[in-house]
């Protein structure tokens, strides 16, 4: 018998039952220039991995084998980021990792919406006859064992199990809330309320929607349909699906906390939405914390992604006032820190700082070079981005807006774009 067409009780792993559909079309506007040659989910996060990478790693170390990603917009170096690290797995063993860019299968429409980029491809996921499909966004991290939400979808017999955050209610108001009863059942789904339902016996915490769904698939493929033939739709899993199916079925929240991945059994849940710019620095330069809430160097759970070949990280220059050095700090392999320092930064691979530079507090995406006296604060530099001699930013707000992209919490993000032009001023 086909252990994916396994009927219950048969395989005790249900993940290797499942396929993980990832949704990773968006852009991630509020990332802003971040995000104009890229996805967010190809956006560079934690000193040598893609934001994508996060969800993949979730569902492989879940025990699922068969695993398809949806894209859109700018999708090529997304696609190139999977088609390189991705590319392990093996079809006579089950496994199956395909790439959907949004190619008018169904319509001559392009995806229209997170339920649309599942229905167009419906061919594609009959074709892996699973028994269950577990939807993600990609553009989230956190670490989640998918096979615990498996099960209570199970055993609950829920139509759909919706992954839902615990955060403090009145802090909700940005979600998709859902009220449930004391088994889990949701009674309601409410989007961006002013006053949030309660936890049942936690009325200071409010279920918020992660955009993590898993349902059976051959229910999931009719639901898909007849939402296709509805006009009235948006065609969107938290828009239009769940609301529906919160009525018409039975649906189940699984909170996060039942399979979140931790460092220890006392640490808290760890999800981020990287989605601005601020909330993306902060994200990162929590990593250099002696203990940062998310372990990256857990093996039980690695985060699986493209391992480029490059040579060790370089500190050199040991004299007064040109000595290499990192402090509180992740350097990638590649990187050459001539005679400069770094604290509580990240650089990511082939990252070059030429002597007598300082950078505090930076996120440096790949391949940028760094030249003389500069001192970076604060920022956010962009991947091959040539930093000029004596450049000083985070120092003068006012100067620092007029050049560079300046967020609210005083983040600088500097592009190439940007560098021309202050060359060219």
């Amino acid at each position: 018998m086909n252990e994916l067409a396994a009927p219950p009780g048969v395989s005790s792993t249900l993940s290797r039952q499942a396929m993980a559909y990832v949704l990773a079309g968006g852009r991630g506007s509020r990332l802003l220039e971040m995000t104009d040659v890229r996805a967010k989910p190809a956006v560079y996060f934690g000193g040598k991995f893609r934001i994508i990478d996060f969800a993949l790693s979730n569902a492989l170390n879940s025990g699922i084998r068969r695993i398809a990603v949806a894209t859109q917009y700018r999708a090529h170096s997304l696609i190139r980021h999977m088609q390189r690290g991705w590319n392990f797995f093996r079809p006579e063993r089950n496994e199956t990792f395909d790439i959907l860019p949004a190619s008018q299968r169904v319509s001559d429409q392009w995806y229209q919406g997170t339920a649309d980029a599942v229905f167009q491809n419906g061919d594609i996921i009959r074709s892996y006859e699973t028994r269950f499909i577990v939807v993600l966004a990609g553009d989230h991290i956190y670490k989640m064992d998918y096979e615990l939400m498996l099960q209570q979808h199970v055993e609950q017999g829920a139509d759909v199990t919706v992954g839902c955050l615990e955060v403090p209610r009145m802090e909700a108001t940005g979600f998709g809330v859902m009220a449930v009863d004391e088994h889990d059942r949701i009674l309601d789904f409410v989007e961006k309320p002013a006053d949030p339902p309660p936890m049942p016996g936690r009325p200071d915490m409010a279920l918020a929607s992660m955009g993590i769904y898993v349902f059976d698939t051959g229910y999931l493929m009719d639901v898909l349909a007849r939402d296709a033939a509805d006009a009235t739709s948006a065609h969107d899993f938290g828009r239009d699906i769940i609301p529906r199916l919160v009525k018409e079925a039975k649906a189940v929240a699984h909170p996060f906390s039942r399979s979140a991945i931790r460092p220890s059994p006392e640490a808290p849940p760890y999800w981020r939405d990287v989605g601005t710019i601020d909330s993306y620095f902060a994200a990162n330069v929590d990593l250099t914390e002696v203990v940062p809430d998310l372990d990256l160097y857990d093996h039980s759970w690695p985060i699986w992604t493209y391992s480029e070949m490059n040579a060790p990280a370089k500190f050199v220059h040991d004299e007064q006032g040109r000595r290499g050095g990192a402090t509180s700090s992740l350097v990638a392999g590649g990187c050459v820190i001539s005679g400069s320092t770094i604290w509580r930064s990240l650089l990511f691979s082939r990252v070059r700082i030429n002597s007598y530079s300082q950078v505090e507090l930076g996120v440096i995406m790949p391949d940028v070079t760094i030249g003389r006296r500069v001192r970076l604060r604060n920022v956010i530099v962009d991947r091959g981005v040539a930093i000029p001699e004596g450049l000083v930013v985070g120092e003068d707000p006012e100067e620092d807006a007029r050049r560079f992209r300046r967020s609210e919490g005083g983040v600088c993000l500097i592009t190439q774009k940007m560098i021309d032009r202050l060359s060219n001023s």
